[in-house]
């Protein structure tokens, strides 16, 4: 694969392709203030394809739900880019898989492999997507990225530590989010709710924010499973 460098999105620098060696970023999600910063008309979006009505997952159908994330992506002002890594490396319906031996930064630095269920190793498929994910934020000129959590792909806060079926799960980023956030892509997860109200309020100025929405990490569930973070 041919090593190129390109510049997007806040950081201003250059980012390395998926596969180099490169920063762990760590300050990808976007604060309220941020949000309020981003441009409205349009706001452009990259989402995973299977939250945004595209049947693509592993079992060949699709996980959206109804909610403020349709609606966002339903609005006359937000441009949506729909990709699903995945889907895109090994098509669908396919077999589940999870990152061994650590998160997307360390599959990405060549320190951890991306497996099948029944052991296959999807590695360089998942890498390589992950730089036409990259690549398509570039040329898209996406403002956030909204991605499917637990995901070995584009999960963006929590992943699973190995084959899920043992249930272990950590405090992570997938291949794809990994990459997206080298590249200094805004990430928000599908279960950020308070930062999806406040990024349809930011869009569409009628909407109110639900002052009883909670983003991942300030879930019950977040909070017991991780209680020291």
């Amino acid at each position: 694969m041919e090593v190129v460098s390109w510049s997007i999105g806040r950081l201003g620098g250059c980012a390395k392709l998926p596969g180099v060696s490169g920063p762990r970023a760590v300050d990808f999600r976007p604060t309220s203030e941020d949000i309020a910063a981003l441009p409205v008309d349009p706001l452009r979006l990259l989402v995973s394809a299977c939250i945004a009505g595209v049947a693509c997952a592993n079992d060949g159908d699709s996980r959206t739900q109804p909610g403020t994330l349709v609606e966002l992506l339903s609005l006359a002002t937000v441009e949506v880019t729909r990709y699903c890594p995945e889907h895109e490396a090994f098509g669908s319906p396919r077999e589940l898989c999870d990152i061994v031996g650590g998160d997307g930064f360390d599959v990405l630095d060549g320190l951890a492999r991306v497996l099948t269920a029944s052991g296959v190793d999807w590695t360089a498929g998942l890498v390589d997507s992950a730089a036409r994910m990259v690549e398509l934020a570039r040329r898209s000129r996406v403002d956030v990225a909204i991605l499917m959590d637990t995901s070995a792909a584009c999960g963006s806060q929590v992943i699973y530590d190995g084959d899920r079926s043992l249930g272990r799960r950590v405090p992570g980023q997938g291949v794809c989010a990994a990459a997206l956030a080298r590249a200094g892509v805004w990430i928000i997860s599908h279960r950020d709710f308070r930062s999806l109200e406040v990024l349809r309020s930011r869009v569409d100025p009628s909407h109110e924010p639900d002052p009883d929405a909670l983003d991942y990490p300030e879930t019950e569930w977040y909070r017991r499973l991780f209680p020291s973070r």
